[in-house]
């Protein structure tokens, strides 16, 4: 798709960071009823009333976290929003609340965070979050954007990563390793079309794995399907790095080992078929490939029933003592001590 040159182009200059701020966030009605005041004075004012609030923040960098060669700016806006809501999510609790701030170069129209910000206000609408304050600033290049969730949830309801025990069962939601391939399909076809500007790639038979990279979820659904099955989860993270540095961070905290069954990872049918075109091994992508979203928990094996045949549940292995360590059995019955390989940027 070509993209047409004569678009309206309005420079920030003109709005001033006050004007933008109005003018950005002039659409974001409040349904949340703990949202007493929104944008528009000094901070918002929330009032949880009873329950604890959850906070999670996240800081995306252009050329780090994203690339805007195929990320449209409304899929960003999405995306930048879900990636915080699954972190209160992974909490077990319902996220209520956002901030967003972003520093931007001129390069960038009003045009170009109006898209953004539509992004974000689809992710409020579905998620049924408020947008109650942020804020804008330049950049000298690029542009970086910081999302600040809250939630709440009863003080009992809370799942930390630390309340696991040895036998239980661990499971995840959905499945893995799409997000991951999804992206590996974008840098090819941004490759070629680096060669030939007039290549139009066919990106159907991936739909589904761009889509995970490109407009993930955050599992809000698993959270409210806890409450109806009456499941409390030991323990939760949300799958952000990829499934053996996740598996690493619950035994770390929990102080306990971990079988991981190979044969049991949920894979998509795409995720295996890209996987083989690339040349790539499809449990090495789930363990190392990350940004799935998913929620990666344990639950006490006398809750098995409830979860049982549950279609967006899997379980995948089971809680060990600390001694023996965390170890995948791969299908070959062979045990494989688990390493964190995920995702870091830190890395060259």
């Amino acid at each position: 798709m070509l993209e047409d040159k004569n678009q309206k182009r309005t420079s920030l200059e003109k709005m001033g960071e006050f004007g933008l701020i109005k003018h950005l966030t002039k659409d974001f009605p409040l349904t949340q009823p703990s949202t007493m005041k929104g944008v528009g004075d000094d901070a918002a004012v929330l009032d949880f009333a009873g329950k604890k609030t959850i906070v999670s923040t996240d800081l995306l960098v252009e050329g780090v976290h994203f690339d805007l060669s195929y990320m449209p700016l409304r899929h960003l806006g999405y995306k930048s929003v879900i990636v915080n809501l699954s972190d209160i999510c992974a909490m077990n609790a319902l996220p209520t609340q956002i901030t967003v701030s972003l520093a931007v170069s001129n390069r960038f129209s009003l045009e170009a965070l109006e898209e953004f910000y539509a992004g974000v206000a689809t992710a409020c609408k579905i998620y049924g979050v408020d947008m109650v304050g942020g804020d804008t600033t330049s950049s000298t290049k690029g542009m970086l954007i910081s999302v600040t969730a809250l939630g709440a949830a009863p003080e009992e309801h809370i799942v930390y990563r630390s309340g696991t025990k040895p036998n239980d069962l661990l499971v995840v939601s959905g499945d893995l390793g799409g997000a991951y391939l999804g992206l590996q399909v974008l840098e090819r076809e941004k490759e070629v079309f680096k060669v030939n500007p007039n290549s139009q790639p066919d990106l159907d038979p991936y739909s589904y794995i761009i889509e995970r990279q490109l407009k993930p979820e955050a599992r809000k659904d698993i959270i409210e399907l806890f409450e109806k099955l009456k499941v409390r989860p030991t323990s939760m993270i949300d799958i952000s790095d990829g499934l053996s540095s996740e598996i690493l961070h619950l035994c770390e905290q929990s102080g306990v080992g971990c079988n991981l069954f190979e044969d049991k990872l949920p894979l998509d049918p795409t995720v295996i078929s890209t996987a083989e075109e690339f040349k790539m091994d499809s449990t090495m992508i789930v363990l190392s490939g990350g940004e799935d979203y998913e929620l990666l928990f344990t639950i006490d094996q006398k809750d098995f029933d409830k979860i049982k045949g549950n279609p967006n549940l899997t379980v995948i292995g089971h809680m060990t003592d600390k001694k023996e360590g965390a170890h995948l059995i791969t299908r070959a019955n062979t045990k494989i001590p688990l390493k964190a390989q995920g995702w870091n940027s830190f890395h060259d």
